[in-house]
């Protein structure tokens, strides 16, 4: 399979100081990075909270420019499209799921936004989406009646991936997403993006969860910006 998503000696650094009269320094986030993901592969990138892995997640996304190096997706830099083109492309997913959940509306209006954005479908249509949407993931239709502070962490991230997917992108970025869950509700979570995967999707998982990074078909471990090291699973 061609690398669908391509990170090219990547770095990024920051101007720090200490103090308001104190020198300058530059404190590097991301150090010469370099991997590929396949299409339909689910890459982990595991490491403690403060390594730089969500950092290296937003250079993906085309939230931070690098320093030096490139990211692309499916040969472009994300940096350099419209927040619409980026939309249909990439989809992320956040440790918080109120982040992109409106605590005002039920999950059936917030999952059927995109769709209605794109006015291109009949409201009948638009349900028989989010319907299937929201089982794809494994909310219970009703689910989609309910407001955000309605529902559990683990169904509220479900909910969240489930708006990531009512673009269809090929592409999906999640930060963190099992950070505030339980292992139990964390593995139902990653389970979902490895069956994203098996639908042809390619996926990046954000983790600090050594046991769930270990499940995708790669995994890189981050230090101080760095890789230091990678695993396959060979079951895969």
């Amino acid at each position: 399979m061609s690398a669908a998503i391509e990170v090219a000696n990547l770095r990024r650094e920051f101007a720090t100081r200490a103090g308001l009269l104190g020198p300058q320094r530059r404190v590097v986030a991301v150090d010469d990075v370099s991997f590929s993901v396949p299409s339909g592969g689910v890459l982990g990138i595991v490491g403690e909270s403060g390594c730089g892995k969500s950092t290296l997640a937003r250079l993906i996304l085309g939230l931070l420019a690098p320093t030096a190096g490139s990211a692309t997706v499916d040969g472009k830099r994300l940096a350099a499209l419209d927040r619409k083109a980026r939309a249909r492309l990439i989809q992320p997913v956040f440790q918080d799921p109120f982040a992109s959940l409106n605590p005002r509306r039920r999950i059936k209006d917030i999952v059927a936004l995109p769709l209605a954005a794109q006015g291109t479908f009949a409201a009948r249509e638009i349900e028989r989406r989010v319907a299937r949407i929201l089982e794809r993931v494994g909310l219970a239709a009703e689910m989609g009646e309910r407001m955000p502070a309605e529902l559990s962490g683990g169904q509220r991230q479900r909910a969240a991936i489930a708006r990531a997917l009512a673009n269809n992108p090929q592409f999906v970025l999640a930060d963190e997403p099992t950070g505030a869950l339980d292992s139990k509700n964390g593995a139902a979570v990653f389970a979902i993006f490895r069956g994203l995967a098996d639908e042809g999707r390619t996926v990046i998982v954000v983790t600090h969860d050594e046991s769930l990074a270990r499940t995708a078909s790669r995994a890189i471990h981050i230090v101080d910006g760095r890789i230091v090291g990678e695993a396959s699973d060979s079951a895969s």
